[in-house]
């Protein structure tokens, strides 16, 4: 049996006067979606415990079979998993964004998306400048970057992500609590490391936002997690752009692939990841592919590309695996999902519960006429609990 989950990032929403009251899941053009929902099994998965941050290092380590409240840490811990970064006894890791700060303002928790060339050569500036024995960053992907901060008691500080505060004054949200000294003194000498950088220069002269301030948080230490082969006895793998989800592949002891071209952004290579998630299928029995291009898009406001990346998601990968699928000679099982909401009018995660749909070859549909946010109520399933839907995906 083959198992694959393609998950749409935040690609849950609420209903939008200007889409005339619908989601946009309801207005996207996706016939598969709709298919594996008619054809399949529907219901709202809850991702995010209760008392826990809404985000997708909650939400997808618990759509893979795990606890989060038993086995989450942090969010930098994952992402620096996937950098092959090894967290020592007393390390703390935190996600660590490249941001534009403008007055007293968020302006920019990406810096206008920097590319990830650009952003290399500031984190290597920061290193030479701040790097020590107690401090290191290591470089992502775009914004997304790594903080280690070792032999120092910084786990406890309280840290906003700059996504939840675009547009609002950052000095509210500014990490707090024991250990904040250290984190804020940080900040402030990275910030003129980064001002009169030639990179954002160059960007000033290109008229893009300058990456002129760190922001970290998510911070955590090393997690445990047993290994996915050993819990559901199939061996996986995981396709994504975001150091986030890769981090988890390597944590959890999926194959992580690597597709060229993939971006984590609006622009990533859909049609590859749909390739590649078929090529990894000649190989092991499971495939989770992460798209993040809907939750960029929930958190910019922007209703046309979140619409335009639900219907890419639909025909150019999840179209591809069922069109692939079939040819590989055994049974399987498909499921759609989103994560977490990522409403356009809050611009940030909720922890309202997510839909989901399986279809597989063995079972009879539920008959639900599309995939979005209210059919898939009329499911069989009803509202799982994340953990648990890979014990019913594999069945064990």
């Amino acid at each position: 049996m083959k198992y694959v989950v393609v998950v749409g990032d935040g690609m849950a929403d609420y209903p939008l006067e200007d889409l005339g009251g619908r989601t946009p899941l309801q207005v996207a053009r996706k016939p598969n979606m709709d298919m594996v929902a008619y054809e399949g099994k529907c219901g709202l998965l809850e991702t995010i415990p209760e008392g826990m941050q809404a985000g997708s290092d909650v939400a997808i380590l618990s759509i893979l079979g795990y606890d989060p409240a038993r086995h989450y840490t942090g969010r930098g811990p994952i992402e620096a998993a996937a950098l092959g970064v090894r967290l020592r006894g007393g390390d703390v890791a935190f996600r660590c964004n490249l941001v534009t700060l403008e007055g007293s303002v968020m302006r920019d928790y990406s810096a206008g998306h920097i590319s990830s060339s650009e952003a290399r050569e500031l984190v290597e500036a920061l290193n030479e400048e701040l790097g020590g024995g107690t401090v290191k960053f290591y470089s992502g992907v775009s914004y997304r970057n790594i903080l280690v901060v070792s032999g120092l008691d910084v786990d406890g500080v309280e840290c906003t992500p700059p996504h939840d505060i675009t547009g609002m004054n950052f000095e509210d949200y500014l990490p707090r609590g024991e250990g904040s000294e250290f984190l804020l003194e940080l900040m402030k000498n990275a910030r003129k490391v980064l001002e009169g950088h030639p990179v954002n220069l160059r960007r000033a002269r290109d008229g893009k936002p300058p990456a002129n301030s760190i922001w970290p948080w998510g911070q955590g230490g090393k997690p445990e997690l047993q290994g996915f082969e050993e819990r559901f006895g199939v061996r996986g793998a995981i396709i994504s752009a975001v150091d986030l989800v890769r981090g988890l592949g390597v944590l959890t002891g999926l194959e992580v692939v690597n597709v060229p071209g993939a971006t984590g952004y609006y622009d990533t290579n859909y049609a590859g990841k749909g390739e590649y998630a078929l090529r990894a299928l000649e190989k092991v029995d499971f495939v989770l592919v992460h798209v993040e291009a809907p939750d960029e898009a929930g958190h910019a406001g922007d209703i046309e590309n979140k619409v335009k990346a639900i219907e890419k998601i639909d025909s150019e990968i999840l179209g591809r695996i069922l069109g692939g699928i079939s040819g590989l000679g055994e049974g399987y099982r498909v499921a759609v999902l989103a994560d977490h909401p990522t409403p356009i009018v809050k611009r940030t995660h909720t922890r309202d519960p997510a839909p989901v749909a399986v279809f597989s070859i063995d079972w009879d549909g539920d008959g639900v006429e599309g995939f979005d946010e209210f059919s898939v109520r009329k499911g069989s399933l009803g509202v799982v609990k994340g953990y648990d839907f890979m014990n019913f995906l594999i069945g064990r």
